[in-house]
């Protein structure tokens, strides 16, 4: 979280001024923008797919439906709401990063979904949309690289429709006792290591596995969302609290 007293925040464990997080962020996925679905896979053994499945169909998006899917990245999440909203509905795919924006543009026309998908380049802290106007806003993974994480909650309620629903899939606290020492071993030992051998890029694939460790746990996430705005706000852990579906409705 921001200090405002001294205008630093946290780029994994390193104290950085707020101002330069966004372009070191920017350069992290720059780095890996190719690489991107191979990374998620090396992250989570491959079980993130199965936790895109769960969050999408958790969603509750229907047939004609308008939904926001922000840090949108490669299209995982924007190609499992296009099938759920269908040809009445829209998917708005963006991202702040305009190579990974690119890399889900190709990805989506590759497989043939053009029909009810558009794309922006967005920044989830100022969102250059109407008050009400989505049904649904999503963001997978992407919040906890967000420099201001309560503005992006803010603007993600104010977009969304009366009785709207805010999804938000991301790494979290582990709660299993088991999976805690095996996680911070294959976290800090193993994926680094990785990703120097798969991809050259071992700092970008450390200063992931360190935004997982500072992003807000379950609870005090759900509590931001309520300071937001949100009403009925609840998460569900996944594979032990690896990672968490938070929900929250706009009023």
């Amino acid at each position: 979280m921001t200090r405002q007293a001294d205008k630093t925040t946290h780029f994994g464990y390193r104290e950085v001024p707020v101002k330069e997080k966004a372009g070191l962020v920017r350069e992290v996925f720059e780095s890996v923008a190719d690489n991107y679905d191979l990374m998620n896979d090396l992250m989570s053994l491959g079980i993130h797919r199965a936790w895109k499945q769960d969050f999408a169909a958790r969603s509750g998006v229907l047939p004609g439906d308008r939904v926001l899917d922000l840090a949108g990245g490669t299209g995982d999440i924007a190609a499992l709401m296009s099938k759920r909203v269908g040809a009445n509905g829209k998917v708005v795919l963006t991202d702040v990063n305009e190579a990974m924006l690119d890399v889900g543009r190709r990805r989506l026309e590759d497989r043939g979904i053009v029909s009810n998908v558009e794309f922006a380049l967005v920044d989830a802290e100022k969102l250059p949309f109407a008050d009400g106007e989505f049904n649904a806003v999503t963001i997978a993974f992407g919040l906890r690289n967000v420099t201001d994480k309560d503005a992006a909650l803010r603007e993600m309620h104010r977009v969304l429709r009366p009785g709207g629903r805010a999804m938000i899939l991301e790494f979290s606290k582990v709660q299993a006792e088991p999976l805690k020492k095996i996680y911070d071993t294959w976290s800090f030992g193993v994926l680094p290591v990785l990703g120097k051998l798969v991809a050259s890029d071992e700092d970008s694939y450390r200063y992931l596995a360190e935004s997982i460790r500072k992003h807000p746990p379950q609870d005090e996430l759900a509590a931001m969302m309520r300071e937001a705005g949100f009403a009925d706000v609840a998460y569900r852990n996944l594979t032990g609290g690896i990672v968490a579906i938070h929900s929250g409705t706009r009023d």
